[in-house]
């Protein structure tokens, strides 16, 4: 257990570092391919409700697949996260103006405030059909490197118990964000499938 927390955040530093050097032109060539690759995806189309995380800087950039989420007449959900737990919610995004009145957090991530309980939350409205995945790291046979606070492993354990059972999962990558092999412990869940500039 020991050994694998050190060599996640061994590869941790080594990622961030990688992501570091793109130019935001180049994150952003890479974001929209991304995008375009998911806005084809078959599980995309066929979605009706998705979880979308909202973009850090060292992330695919996901306000285009927003976009599209609400042209298209999906309906949007986004995480709130519990920084005192590592628990998450995913609460519904109205609009795209309601994404620009949400209030950031201290790790300066857009989300709906603690006391805003007038969101639909995806469990208590049937469910989620499609959830995208950040991360650092991520390998093709579904291992996902996160940021250490267990917050997408831990949904995706309450989605299992959910009557939906488990979305489909897409992780959104940068090509530099790719690894030959991801260490896991007992509390990661594979993840679905990783979409990238390679891959056709």
């Amino acid at each position: 257990m020991a050994a694998t927390r050190v060599a996640k955040q061994a590869l941790r530093k080594e990622i961030k570092r990688r992501v570091a050097l793109l130019s935001q032109e180049e994150k952003q060539r890479q974001s929209l391919i991304v995008c375009q690759k998911l806005i084809r995806h078959p599980k995309y189309v066929a979605c009706k409700r998705i979880a979308v995380f909202l973009s850090m800087d060292d992330e695919v950039h996901t306000e285009e697949i927003i976009k599209d989420v609400f042209e298209v007449g999906k309906s949007c959900f986004i995480p709130r996260y519990d920084h005192s737990s590592n628990h998450m919610d995913m609460l519904k995004l109205n609009s795209m103006q309601d994404m620009t009145s949400l209030p950031k957090t201290s790790w300066n991530i857009l989300q709906p405030a603690e006391d805003d309980k007038s969101r639909e939350d995806a469990f208590s409205g049937g469910g989620l059909d499609l959830i995208l995945m950040p991360g650092l790291g991520f390998d093709l046979s579904g291992k996902r490197l996160g940021r250490g606070k267990g917050f997408y492993d831990t949904y995706l354990e309450r989605c299992l118990r959910h009557p939906r059972g488990k979305p489909y999962t897409i992780a959104l990558a940068y090509k530099e964000q790719l690894c030959q092999d991801i260490p896991v412990d007992g509390n990661d869940v594979l993840i679905d499938e990783v979409l990238y500039e390679d891959k056709n």
